[in-house]
């Protein structure tokens, strides 16, 4: 029988980990890939029986290719400590894993705002795989590469990715600097086109092209922030640029 080990990263997850592991016990191994946590993270894992490794964050992909390393099964669930697996979905992914017929799957993110779950802002994410098939890279977005056929499970995963809109915005906020730093370094220009479309397109595409306003005033904020993310990147690589250039001799 296919065993599965699930990979968490975490970094100050106190308020939201246990509910992601105990989401997951019907895995063979739990893996915490911890960035050294400062609050009670750690101890709330190894308490439910987690495995807890420790490595200091430079990126994404290169934390979960560490932690992958270490996963002693044929099948891996990556999942987040905002994130819980259904009652639902852990059946499926639990008969998922007994087939040879794709390399991983993709699951089904629809995010949960504003008290409620926006079905039309979600999306389907690799993150079940089998270990030898797969291979993250990129810095910020990581990507999930897999040598196979993927599928797809039908049953949600319950994503609790914006704690309010505070931390919504700051989370865009966090993104938009790692996503101008990568620009830079590969001498990318912020023009005026870029400024004024960019960002009207991801509103257009969030609110209209995949249905946001189907979600009421949730789906309208989701689409306006994710705008200001997408201007906010050009305006930090503008800056960014500018400081570089006050700088060289």
């Amino acid at each position: 029988m296919s065993k599965i080990s699930v990979i968490i990263p975490t970094y100050n997850e106190e308020a939201f980990v246990k509910n992601a592991i105990q989401s997951v016990e019907f895995a063979d191994e739990i893996i915490i890939i911890d960035s050294n946590s400062t609050d009670n993270t750690t101890q709330i894992a190894k308490e439910l029986g987690c495995r807890v490794l420790f490595r200091e964050f430079d990126n994404f992909s290169n934390q979960k290719n560490h932690a992958l390393k270490f996963a002693s099964h044929e099948w891996v669930l990556f999942l987040d400590a905002d994130e819980r697996i259904t009652s639902q979905l852990s059946y499926e992914i639990l008969d998922a894993v007994k087939s040879d017929q794709f390399a991983g799957y993709k699951l089904y993110f629809p995010h949960f705002f504003m008290n409620r779950f926006l079905y039309h802002h979600s999306n389907m994410v690799t993150r079940l795989v089998k270990k030898d098939a797969c291979h993250f890279s990129g810095d910020v977005h990581e990507k999930l590469n897999v040598k196979g056929k993927i599928g797809k499970l039908k049953h949600q995963v319950n994503h609790y990715t914006y704690k309010g809109l505070t931390h919504y915005i700051s989370k865009k906020d966090h993104y938009s600097f790692f996503q101008s730093q990568q620009a830079l370094k590969k001498n990318k220009k912020a023009s005026l086109l870029l400024f004024f479309f960019k960002p009207f397109y991801r509103f257009f595409s969030s609110y209209i092209l995949r249905g946001g306003f189907k979600d009421g005033i949730p789906g309208l904020i989701v689409a306006r922030i994710n705008a200001y993310g997408v201007f906010s990147r050009y305006a930090k690589l503008e800056i960014s640029k500018n400081h570089q250039n006050q700088n060289r001799p």
